[in-house]
């Protein structure tokens, strides 16, 4: 069950409650009375750790890998040497 924040916009106490998900979120204040208690937005408290399509997916925000990167650059000078003939020319065995 994850743990919801709320603060009482009224007298400003600020608490920890844990809950289910499908709860209806706290309204009266343990402290005042009020029906002045908000839920607060907090980071999410777990951590990715290991292999894994995270690290190998999202943890350098996209970035290729080295090897990936020559790769790529590679076949991209290969493509630049070698201009390729239109369809039509009888070039490919399509054509011919």
């Amino acid at each position: 069950m994850p743990i919801y924040e709320y603060r009482c916009a009224d007298c400003g106490y600020q608490h920890e409650c844990l809950q289910r998900m499908s709860d209806a979120p706290l309204t009266d204040c343990p402290e005042c009375g009020k029906r002045t208690l908000n839920k607060l937005v907090s980071a999410a408290g777990f951590q990715l750790k290991g292999g894994g399509w995270y690290a190998t997916d999202f943890k350098n925000n996209g970035a290729k890998p080295k090897k990936e990167q020559e790769k790529s650059a590679d076949s991209g000078k290969a493509a630049e040497s070698k201009p390729e003939a239109a369809c039509g020319t009888g070039a490919c065995p399509a054509c011919s």
